[in-house]
């Protein structure tokens, strides 16, 4: 979305970890050639970052996620046109800030980006496959069915996920208070809960309480696939 909105050229990263070095390149998880087809009449996408531009003379701007086209140009679009070459990196903003970016329709450029361009590569579409039938096979009582949360304690961690929006609204949701939610909506505790945490951490007892079934990556991930996969902890596989 940026990128269009400045007229920019995208350059496509490396997906990155939460830990100093753990980083995978871009192609190695999603189809490259799908997604810059899938851009082509919208913006130009790049592999890699031309050989003229030197590292030294791109300027680092932080963006809240999911920011608005008026914030684009207030705050992003002077820096693009002085630097030139400008590299994106993301925080998570305050309840307020990620209110008043969400409101309204979604941009149509990100949209294209979340749903019509990414591809798995066939290894890994190959793993996800693989997890999602161990996770059937341990929802055999509710048919095959069941929950896939994301929720990972690093990001609960921060901050701005323990505030509130406007009329007391949460964002963001501990182990015990989505056990409670699912307990309300009728699951019982037969059912199949898969977390997006790389590994169990004891903050994430309570759920396995009520839920016995609450599954993380490392539970249902195959042994060999662990050391490529597990550890680049800001997967969303």
């Amino acid at each position: 979305m940026i990128a269009k909105h400045l007229g920019a050229t995208l350059v496509l990263h490396d997906i990155r970890g939460s830990k100093p070095g753990d980083e995978m390149n871009f192609e190695d998880i999603y189809d490259v050639d799908k997604l810059v087809k899938s851009f082509e009449s919208v913006l130009k996408v790049v592999k890699k970052l031309p050989s003229h531009v030197s590292l030294r003379d791109i300027a680092i701007v932080k963006v809240p996620t999911r920011v608005a086209e008026d914030y684009i140009k207030e705050h992003i679009t002077p820096i693009f046109k002085s630097k030139g070459n400008i590299r994106v990196t993301t925080y998570l903003p305050d309840v307020n800030l990620r209110k008043s970016s969400l409101d309204g329709e979604t941009d149509p450029v990100s949209c294209l980006a979340m749903f019509g361009s990414l591809e798995l590569q066939p290894g890994v579409n190959e793993l996800v496959e693989g997890m999602i039938q161990r996770l059937k096979t341990h929802s055999k009582r509710s048919g095959g069915r069941f929950i896939a949360i994301d929720l990972r304690v690093e990001i609960l961690e921060n901050k701005n996920f323990h505030e509130t929006g406007a009329g007391g609204s949460k964002t963001c949701y501990n182990a015990q208070e989505i056990a409670v939610f699912l307990r309300k909506l009728g699951f019982d505790g037969d059912t199949t809960i898969y977390l997006t945490q790389p590994r169990w951490e004891s903050s994430l007892n309570i759920l396995k309480d009520i839920f016995p079934k609450t599954l993380t990556k490392e539970e249902i991930m195959p042994a060999d696939k662990k050391s490529k996969y597990l550890e680049l902890e800001n997967s969303r596989v």
